[in-house]
């Protein structure tokens, strides 16, 4: 059992982005330090309240004075859930960190599994949620439809992209999160390489208080997607795509004069009192501001890529898990 004192780096740091729980605050802690000690790890829970309102400092506060395991952080205004998430990844210290709800929706005692399951291999393992008990419709329908766009816009394996993870703590470490992305995390490391894998949770009703999302989230979901498939598109060159779409735009603004050229020296028409005329001019002035826009965003995604400094990328010292040694004879 591990020593609430024990200087040593934790194995296991478990994040938990919070905004107004002060309902299930305590009782999370109750069973996630449970759930905990039954791993015989080192551990910490890395708990970051997102501008709250309500009495959830207060709790954490306590909690924290009577637990160094329980590292508190206090974001100074409600900035949303990737904000707290990308707070609790560089405050954790953990070889591997879980992050998950503090409604309890997320079973503080599959954290083995997805522990266990992460220790095989991967950089990322994702819990797919079995038995939600949202509204079909309003929450279920929506998610799936997500999910499968993510699939097939990043090809990740994941089905279900949100709620309860484990990662490796350099790739958590690493992660350099925008708004939006905290629902993309297995998509987001398979970006770069790394290894996701998936295994089943249980997802129980919230254990007090009321969700913080609605239906409107679905948009912003869509554009997030959208988001990750431009910036992902094309080996994430901005040029490479708005180059083509460019070339394509401006071959068809030739044929199209060249059509209408021919028209002109065959029948007699004239070429300006034709409306593909116009359209070809058009085209041909699209083709250039698009070509024009690729070269902006070009630079503006490598003064982005040097800022962040984050690369797209993973580097590891052995294969990664699953892949099956070579035993043909030289």
């Amino acid at each position: 059992m591990s020593d609430p004192a024990a200087p040593a780096a934790p194995a296991v740091s478990v994040v938990v982005p919070m905004y107004n729980e002060e309902d299930c605050l305590r009782e999370f802690y109750r069973r996630t330090t449970a759930a905990l000690e039954t791993l015989g790890e080192i551990y910490e829970i890395v708990a970051v309240s997102d501008g709250s309102n309500d009495r959830t400092n207060a709790i954490l506060a306590d909690l924290s004075a009577a637990d160094p395991r329980v590292r508190a952080r206090y974001l100074t205004r409600n900035t949303g859930q990737w904000a707290a998430m990308s707070a609790g990844f560089r405050a954790a210290r953990g070889e591997w960190v879980v992050v998950m709800d503090a409604d309890l929706q997320n079973r503080p005692e599959d954290i083995g599994g997805l522990l266990a399951e992460a220790r095989k291999g991967y950089d990322l393992v994702s819990g797919r949620r079995v038995g939600r008990p949202e509204s079909t419709m309003l929450r279920l329908l929506p998610s799936r439809a997500a999910n499968a766009m993510l699939r097939a816009t990043t090809g990740c394996p994941a089905r279900d992209m949100g709620g309860f993870k484990c990662l490796r703590g350099d790739v958590a470490r690493l992660l350099r999160l925008r708004a939006g992305q905290h629902r993309l995390l297995p998509a987001l490391v398979h970006l770069m390489g790394g290894a996701v894998g998936e295994v089943d949770v249980r997802a129980d009703p919230r254990f007090a208080g009321t969700s913080k999302y609605g239906l409107g989230r679905a948009v912003d979901v869509l554009f997030d997607i959208v988001m990750l498939w431009f910036q992902a598109s094309f080996k994430a060159r901005p040029i490479y795509l708005f180059g083509r779409i460019s070339l394509v735009t401006l071959a068809l603004a030739l044929v199209s004069l060249v059509w209408i050229g021919v028209d002109r020296v065959v029948f007699g028409n004239p070429m300006t009192e034709r409306p593909f005329f116009y359209v070809s001019m058009f085209g041909g002035l699209a083709a250039l501001m698009l070509l024009g826009f690729g070269f902006v965003l070009e630079l503006l995604s490598d003064t982005h890529g040097r800022v962040a400094g984050q690369e797209p990328y993973l580097v590891r010292d052995e294969p990664p898990g699953g892949v099956e040694p070579d035993t043909r004879s030289p």
